[in-house]
């Protein structure tokens, strides 16, 4: 463990699976030479925070603040920080560390960092010997090489959900080079969905959505969806069989994939 300096910021967490989120007081350590101190200014709630709050998955750590999709100002930075100032926007996502020196962590895959990465709560803390907090609290200190700068014409409270949602539908989308010329089928038009939608159709491809409730029509639409089809229905599902470039399954329930293998 790393000896640093600490202060105490207000936050909200859960002591328990069991209780409410309540506010609490956690240690932030003061800014190291290469952390940046960010306000916080919005903070999206992502199901995974639940689960954790709710000890879901197990191993949760308590006390537990959560929140991944962190919006804020840069208010300190440290002495050797070379890319962000005071004033600055400035984003974080899932992780707020990792080792820097295995080969995933050279090559930029730090998610994949053979020694662990540090998640952005619910994980230890190697400079306060506790557990990492995450975004639904006054502020947080990071590494710039964590953080992310956020344009000052982009609206903050739509930005912060790009953190963990946008990220999870663009990535699979840029590694497989969406584009234009191509046909892309996105599956489910909730959180994640609706995001793949925007995102795709941004890259400059043909985007259809795929969903089971006919309310659901008309949002898709508004969001750009070229097409909408039903997919409860044998007859509109084989319009599309085989023409489609790429498909991307945004749906949390489980559901059977089948009917989207021939498209």
């Amino acid at each position: 463990m790393k000896s640093v300096n600490a202060k105490q910021v207000k936050a909200f967490g859960t002591e328990a699976a069991t209780a409410p989120l309540n506010q609490l007081n956690i240690q932030r350590r003061v800014p190291t030479p290469h952390d940046v101190e960010i306000e916080i200014l919005y903070c999206g709630v992502c199901h995974s925070d639940l689960h954790t709050a709710r000890n879901e998955w197990h191993g949760t750590i308590y006390p537990c603040v959560p929140g991944h999709e962190i919006v804020g100002r840069i208010v300190n930075v440290g002495d050797h920080v070379k890319n962000f100032k005071v004033g600055d926007l400035a984003g974080v996502g899932c992780m707020v560390d990792s080792c820097r020196d295995c080969d995933y962590c050279k090559e930029g895959l730090e998610q994949y960092c053979e020694v662990g990465n540090t998640g952005t709560y619910n994980s230890p803390d190697k400079y306060l010997g506790l557990q990492t907090y995450g975004g639904y609290s006054e502020s947080i200190v990071v590494d710039e090489s964590f953080v992310l700068r956020i344009p000052g014409n982009l609206d903050l409270a739509a930005t912060a959900p790009l953190l963990c949602a946008g990220i999870t539908t663009y990535s699979p989308l840029k590694h497989w080079n969406v584009g234009p010329g191509q046909r892309v089928g996105v599956v489910g038009i909730g959180g994640l969905g609706h995001m793949a939608v925007k995102l795709a159709k941004a890259m400059g491809a043909e985007v259809i959505v795929f969903t089971t409730s006919p309310s659901k029509v008309e949002d898709a639409k508004r969001l750009g969806a070229d097409d909408v089809v039903l997919s409860k229905d044998n007859d509109q599902m084989q319009r599309y069989a085989g023409r489609l470039h790429f498909v991307l399954d945004a749906v949390s329930a489980q559901h059977d994939i089948n009917a989207y293998l021939n498209l």
